[in-house]
């Protein structure tokens, strides 16, 4: 009983922000927009200096480069939970969301909310070799937290049909996994499980018209990403995620471009430049301060570190700059909010945790 009351003041001072301070007195400015694009399963070793990511290299010269950057252990889920809310919230699979709890079973993910704890990553899986021990969380995201300040968000989803999220694992942009066609032939290239907002119960029960799967679109349409950066209607916070042939994940069924590791690679690389001239050709780029975070969820399972690429640029501050400085997920995390003057989120808080001020500062910053 006494931890349990422990742990329930611990959750009630991360929701009222009684206990963490805002982050910005710690080298991050207020921004206005980020944009936050996710890679697939490549490592650092894998992508730095690889000629067949040539707009990478190029970036990673020009912007600013995380050097030692990890991804918080295995599989794609946890790590996608872990860059927005935190924490893996227990789940340690790439399984579907049980929509709605309306499918009982053990290979479901039930949807996050309330409080309890997470699960442990093991030394060999954590970033820096060093356990992660299972703590409390709190079932929230930035989304929440942005939500609750007035600030918006949306999740951006290549290939999400045009009717939306709600009950959707996967989809060629036409026909998912609710069509009545052959399963067998719709190619997954989006995947639920690289849309960590819709594992939380408020965003599949849309209980909120501004914080649910209204804010959940696909690349094209009225509403979706290259809409919004045409007409500047840009979220706060946009999570960007490429589909499974654009994103250096690979997926079967389809184009064998989409099999092949060379040309996985070189999409994957032309994705990202796409994405990056997109929003710097924006409008939105050009007013108040702004910055594009390109990131990968993990490497792909090999001997390498789980070290992954993590890029950043801004329309404010020095570029160049190469950091050496530990950073995880969480440290990305943590960053966000500080740049949108939020306090932190579950394993974000922990003392170990380094905010990314070196890669994010203003001009004006240089020591």
């Amino acid at each position: 009983m006494r931890n349990l009351i422990s742990v329930l003041a611990t959750m009630a001072a991360i929701y009222t922000g009684s206990v963490f301070a805002k982050n910005n007195d710690i080298g991050i400015p207020r921004l206005d927009h980020i944009f936050v694009i996710v890679m697939e399963n490549r490592s650092y070793q894998q992508l730095i200096g690889n000629p067949h990511a040539p707009f990478i290299n190029a970036m990673a010269h020009y912007a600013n480069l995380a050097s030692n950057y990890y991804a918080v252990g295995h599989p794609s889920l946890t790590n996608y939970l872990e860059i927005v809310g935190g924490s893996n919230f227990g789940i340690i699979n790439d399984n579907f969301p049980n929509w709605h709890r309306a499918t009982p079973g053990p290979k479901l993910n039930t949807p996050i909310s309330g409080t309890g704890t997470d699960a442990a990553t093991a030394a060999a899986n954590a970033p820096f070799g060093i356990t992660i021990p299972a703590a409390p969380y709190v079932g929230q995201t930035i989304a929440d937290q942005l939500v609750a300040v007035n600030k918006t968000w949306k999740s951006y989803q290549e290939s999400l049909p045009a009717t939306g999220a709600n009950n959707v694992n996967y989809s060629d942009g036409d026909f998912s996994n609710l069509s009545t066609v052959n399963q067998t032939s719709v190619q997954k290239l989006y995947a639920v499980k690289h849309n960590p907002f819709v594992y939380f119960t408020n965003v599949q029960e849309n209980t909120s018209p501004i914080n649910g799967l209204n804010n959940v679109v696909g690349f094209d349409g009225l509403n979706g990403l290259y809409a919004d950066l045409s007409t500047g209607k840009v979220p706060n916070l946009s999570f960007i995620a490429p589909n499974q042939c654009h994103d250096m994940h690979g997926a079967g069924g389809g184009s064998a471009l989409c099999g092949s590791e060379t040309t996985i690679i070189q999409m994957g690389d032309a994705t990202v430049k796409k994405l990056v001239s997109s929003i710097k050709g924006s409008r939105t780029w050009k007013h108040g301060k702004n910055a594009i975070v390109v990131v990968w969820d993990e490497n792909d399972f090999s001997t390498d570190p789980n070290q992954v690429v993590t890029m950043v640029e801004t329309n404010y501050g020095i570029h160049g700059v190469t950091s050496n400085t530990p950073y995880s997920h969480f440290s990305l995390l943590k960053t966000l909010e500080a740049g949108f003057d939020l306090p932190c989120l579950n394993h974000a808080c922990d003392a170990n945790v380094n905010v990314m001020a070196d890669m994010f500062q203003g001009k004006d910053d240089r020591r």
